[in-house]
């Protein structure tokens, strides 16, 4: 398997200029979530010419499945990158920004989809050598619930894999680390939207009225208190009112009033705890004010967990393959952000890993930021990563 390492890594340093000219592709022309025709276009045409079998429009919408077979009889392993941008209008000066106004790559899939392309290649061209299979998950809408990965697994992308692996590249953890974590490592998340209906009517005569800016208000001080007091201090929970519409005049009692969150949660037996509380609290100040209220509230990603034996092995494949540009491997805990990977890793024991975007001495943006940027030196040390990864499962990893 040394050979066969060395050989892939050969492979992707030599592309590594292709790499970065599709990832500066991909920035400068994002598409949203389940809207992306033209990347995926793009990513199919990549594979046209390749020995491979190609999958378009999987599940009815963006997404494509690319399965490399090996010459040799082994295991079926899933890997996946997401490929959608978010509403952002981009503020990097960059001379490869985004040509689409208020669209930006602002999360780093450009770069998850042009390091699993060349790393997909690169094992294309090594396929005879290879023990088993590997499926190319090429996913789109990762951002938006339900999310790209549902409606892929809904359509079969899952059927025969053992294993699924994937990788993020984090703009704030240092360039040249690559992190992991076993266990529960992205929260779960719900969304919600409140509208209060009162009744209206003049400052001065609030006695006539049923105020839901009042009663609102409330509410978002008294929700805050599901995390305070009905939620274990060693656990991890967060209730966010992210918009209050309340806007109208200085001296009018408005008659309806508009609060939009989430909430994240790192066990799913809390998230019904929330659920429970944050409607409790909703009704009793609602009853307390005389108003009315509609609720939508949607539970959607689940709480990511990396598969400990996966991650182990994972861990494994880093620390013998020795990456030159590797510094170091970290074990860096559960992060706070949500991931549609969570759908893979319910159904099969898998890993999501990282790898660090952020080069020392130069500003740090996090994700969804309109300046978010990250090294581009990070994707060359995704590609080898995921590649050492596949190569011991293929190899090594019968005991999983």
């Amino acid at each position: 398997m040394d050979d066969l390492r060395a050989q892939l890594f050969t492979l992707l340093q030599q592309k590594e200029a292709e790499l970065i000219r599709i990832r500066r592709h991909f920035h400068e022309h994002p598409e949203l979530s389940f809207q992306e025709t033209e990347t995926a276009k793009y990513i199919a045409d990549f594979y046209a010419d390749k020995d491979c079998d190609v999958q378009t429009k999987v599940g009815g919408g963006n997404g494509i499945l690319v399965d490399i077979h090996g010459g040799k009889k082994g295991p079926f392993l899933a890997i996946r990158a997401d490929f959608d941008a978010l509403p952002i209008q981009e503020d990097t000066g960059l001379p490869f920004a985004s040509r689409t106004p208020n669209v930006m790559h602002a999360c780093g899939h450009d770069g998850h989809t042009a390091y699993m392309m060349i790393l997909a290649a690169s094992l294309i061209e090594l396929k005879d050598q290879l023990a088993g299979t590997i499926r190319i998950i090429h996913q789109p809408a990762e951002e938006v619930p339900p999310g790209g990965a549902k409606g892929m697994i809904e359509a079969g992308c899952l059927d025969g894999v053992d294993h699924v692996l994937g990788i993020h590249v984090m703009s704030m953890m240092p360039l040249g680390d690559v992190l992991y974590h076993a266990g529960s490592v992205h929260t779960g998340r719900a969304t919600f939207k409140v509208v209060m209906h009162g009744k209206g009517g003049h400052g001065s005569t609030p006695q006539d009225a049923n105020d839901t800016i009042v009663a609102a208000s409330q509410f978002v001080t008294a929700v805050q208190t599901i995390v305070s007091r009905r939620i274990d201090p060693f656990d991890t929970a967060t209730v966010t009112i992210g918009s209050f519409d309340g806007k109208g005049s200085a001296n009018v009692i408005k008659d309806s009033v508009t609060l939009e969150g989430d909430v994240r949660i790192m066990k799913e037996e809390t998230r019904a705890i929330v659920e429970k509380e944050f409607k409790q609290i909703l009704s009793g100040i609602c009853q307390s004010f005389g108003i009315s209220y509609e609720l939508d509230y949607a539970n959607d990603y689940p709480v990511c967990v990396n598969d400990a034996k996966t991650t182990e092995m994972v861990a494994k494949a880093l620390n013998e393959a020795k990456i030159p540009e590797v510094k170091q491997l970290v074990k860096c805990g559960p992060q706070t952000p949500s991931e549609d990977f969570a759908y893979y890793a319910k159904e099969r024991p898998s890993c999501f890993f990282f790898v660090g975007a952020h080069k020392e001495g130069t500003p740090m943006y996090p994700h969804h930021h309109p300046k978010f940027y990250i090294d581009e030196d990070c994707l060359l040390i995704a590609a080898k990563s995921m590649g050492a990864a596949v190569l011991y499962y293929l190899f090594e990893g019968v005991s999983l």
